[in-house]
């Protein structure tokens, strides 16, 4: 593990034995010039998930961190956790089932740091699938989403549910925690005067495993949560920032 971590890689990983060693194994090949940490959050797996994950660290995986949940608690609740114990100024994230590539995060990581310094830098880098390699079902149930979630919360977001995105962890730890928050991060950094970038991303099809989303539970929860984080939004009071005035 270096002293100095600049990327913490938060990965959400429930019943995924079949796709953690390649996907971190990508991970190490993609930030091998980068001073980095994994975080993978086990979350209430029952398969051999997390005996996989003490494999690959007993082998001399030091980048690597395990948490584990007894219980599941869901995806936005493993990266919460995850992002509290990071080291990283930024934060990557992936899911688990191996569909986001690794390879796409050098050049997310690029832009944030052409914008380091500036008043005007970078919070978040949401990744884009340009060629989804999902169902017909859940590709028709996703763009019907994004677009009535982009036409109530206005986040400029064509992919908000994109798992691979890089966020700066002090920006990120200073939203609101919920759960299922994790697919509404590009409209709460916006609301919170955070300026954000889209970049395409690399969609594999799933080679190991079964999804944990069905089409009809996650349209059911997805808008609840829709109009909470739109009544959230209407509430929040940050477009100006006070100066402080010499006496």
């Amino acid at each position: 593990m270096p002293d100095t971590v600049y990327v913490s890689v938060l990965i959400p990983a429930k019943n995924e034995a079949g796709n953690l060693p390649s996907l971190l194994q990508e991970v190490r090949t993609a930030l091998a010039d980068e001073a980095y940490e994994v975080i993978v959050v086990d979350d209430g797996s029952t398969d051999t998930s997390k005996a996989e994950l003490i494999a690959l660290k007993q082998a001399g995986f030091k980048e690597l961190r395990i948490l584990s949940h007894e219980r599941s608690l869901g995806q936005s609740t493993s990266i919460y956790h995850a992002a509290i114990q990071a080291k990283g100024v930024w934060l990557a994230t992936l899911d688990g089932d191996g569909q986001n590539d690794p390879a796409d995060l050098p050049g997310m990581l690029a832009l944030v740091r052409g914008s380091e310094g500036r008043a005007d830098g970078i919070k978040l880098v949401a990744g884009h699938r340009v060629n989804r390699r999902d169902t017909a079902s859940k590709r028709w149930a996703s763009r019907f989403a994004n677009g009535l979630r982009s036409r109530m919360l206005k986040d400029a977001t064509p992919d908000t549910g994109c798992g691979i995105k890089v966020i700066e962890r002090a920006a990120f730890l200073r939203l609101p925690y919920f759960d299922h928050m994790h697919r509404y991060i590009p409209a709460l950094i916006r609301r919170h005067n955070g300026r954000m970038v889209v970049h395409p991303v690399n969609h594999r099809s799933r080679s190991a495993g079964v999804s944990k989303y069905g089409n009809l539970d996650r349209a059911l929860v997805g808008i609840l949560d829709l109009l909470g984080v739109w009544w959230l939004i209407r509430r929040t009071r940050l477009d100006a920032i006070p100066q402080e005035v010499e006496g």
